[in-house]
């Protein structure tokens, strides 16, 4: 049998049990991970998993089953089990569920890997960030921690609709941080983000990283923030740098206008969301330079595939058009109890959890300016970037966030540098603020998005640049 077949037979088993439709998802992964502490290796891991997933839908309920073992037998078994809890759940009656129209097709997909990280050894792995740390720690740094992470993925996918599609995705990342100690005081600078640059491309990737390049300057900003001024607390003009900002998307907008949080379907990990489906297409969230993107497609990112784990072909379409909201990330159930046409932004972190509506690529686009520009055009205020702490509201409202390092704006020029530089807003209002946005995108991959309950682990990405913003607090303290 082919993982096509046992796919299959897991679909055919829950219609004979009564399901108006089936998808079975076949997925077999193998990740690794690597850290170095001081110029030592720390820690290794490895997991290779394999196993099979089926949805089954009766009524209005869906059913989920899964197994370790691929065989035809235990594929028949999920599939009538997966059909039995959702009759199950169907006899307490329900509103009517139905799903978006998908076509059905037969297709293939990989992303680009020029060099499969995987294949390269665990000795020029454990060099690279023996080397990192070492770089750090003779610049000055305390502590020295590097980090690299894979996962190759590959999915095989069923439906009763005619779906029969295969996908291999490859993704990688790492990161170099620097410590400093004082009387006090502990200061971190990290490369080239808080956890580092994640995308869905091979080791290339991380060669174009430069951790050892990188490594001592961290270092050297990381001592120079233990005697640096604190940021002042007052409101001013503020910049972004892209990587704080790929976080502010993720967080005040990418969850928010997850579909399955705006209808309540999700509230126990993290919250619903502030938005009124009622308002889609006339709510103002954020200046005429606001264009937020959803985009699968987008070539690298961490969150790109071809298809997602309901069959839907990668899409790239706007969630925010000129600052208003226009779209939302949705699955084929959630989107036709909204009346929507459309889905495409439904994953499951393994084999043995139920698919879920999840970020892809959610981003800005680019905007007209640089970075100097924007700095150049900025009298008085402050310059933040690479993320320290986060805190939002269960709504995804009200924000504050810490950054490992700023700088004042003085005259259209970089003044001193500023020590635990934090900032709060409220989203529709601070992204209405935005006046200035850089052309210097970069899709920052974030491998960490917790959600759902069993917990899951998405992989996102965020292109972003850096970006200004009117009359905001800064330095707040608590």
């Amino acid at each position: 049998m082919t993982h096509f077949d046992e796919a299959g037979a897991a679909v055919q088993a829950a219609l004979d049990a009564g399901a108006r439709y089936a998808d079975a998802r076949v997925m077999v992964r193998r990740s690794e991970s690597l850290s170095a502490r001081d110029g030592a290796v720390e820690d290794l891991g490895f997991d290779e998993s394999a196993g099979l997933g089926v949805r089954a839908l009766v009524g209005s309920s869906w059913g989920f089953y899964a197994v370790p073992e691929l065989s035809e037998p235990a594929a028949r078994a999920a599939g009538r089990r997966a059909a039995e809890i959702a009759a199950a759940s169907a006899a307490v009656p329900g509103p009517p569920h139905d799903l978006v129209p998908a076509r059905a097709v037969t297709a293939s997909w990989a992303s680009d890997c020029v060099i499969d990280p995987l294949g390269v050894s665990l000795s020029d792995k454990g060099d690279l960030l023996v080397r990192a740390t070492a770089a750090a720690k003779a610049a000055g740094a305390d502590v020295a921690e590097a980090n690299y992470e894979a996962w190759d993925t590959r999915k095989w996918f069923v439906s009763s609709e005619g779906h029969r599609i295969d996908q291999h995705i490859r993704e990688c990342g790492a990161g170099v941080t620097a410590i400093a100690i004082g009387d006090g005081e502990v200061q971190r600078r990290s490369w080239p983000s808080h956890r580092g640059q994640h995308g869905t491309r091979g080791w290339e990737l991380i060669d174009e990283i430069d951790l050892v390049g990188n490594a001592p300057r961290m270092a050297e900003e990381a001592r120079a923030l233990l005697t640096a001024p604190l940021c002042p607390a007052t409101e001013t003009n503020l910049v972004l740098g892209g990587e704080q900002l790929a976080l502010q998307i993720h967080e005040s907008v990418g969850h928010a206008i997850e579909l399955d949080r705006i209808l309540g379907w999700e509230a126990a990990f993290a919250g619903t969301s502030w938005l009124d489906l009622s308002r889609i297409g006339s709510l103002r969230y954020g200046s005429e330079l606001m264009n937020i993107t959803i985009d699968p497609s987008f070539p690298g990112a961490l969150g790109s595939f071809g298809f997602d784990d309901e069959g839907t072909p990668a899409t790239k379409r706007h969630a925010v058009k000129d600052g208003i909201w226009v779209g939302v990330l949705a699955g084929r159930d959630s989107a036709a109890v909204a009346g929507l046409d459309y889905a495409g932004s439904v994953r499951a972190d393994g084999w043995s959890r139920l698919p879920m509506v999840r970020m892809t690529n959610v981003g800005l686009e680019p905007g007209p300016h640089t970075l100097d520009e924007i700095i150049a055009a900025t009298d008085d205020g402050v310059f933040m970037d690479v993320n320290r702490s986060w805190s939002i509201d269960d709504r995804r409202l009200n924000f504050q966030f810490g950054c490992e390092i700023g700088y004042e704006i003085k005259n259209g020029k970089l003044g001193r540098m500023l020590r635990n530089p934090t900032y709060t807003g409220i989203g529709p209002r601070f992204w209405q603020s935005m006046d200035m946005l850089s052309s210097e995108t970069v899709a920052w991959g974030t491998p960490n998005c917790g959600k759902g309950q069993p917990g899951q682990i998405g992989h996102t990405g965020h292109p972003a640049a850096p970006a200004r913003f009117a009359n905001v607090r800064v330095g707040v303290r608590g």
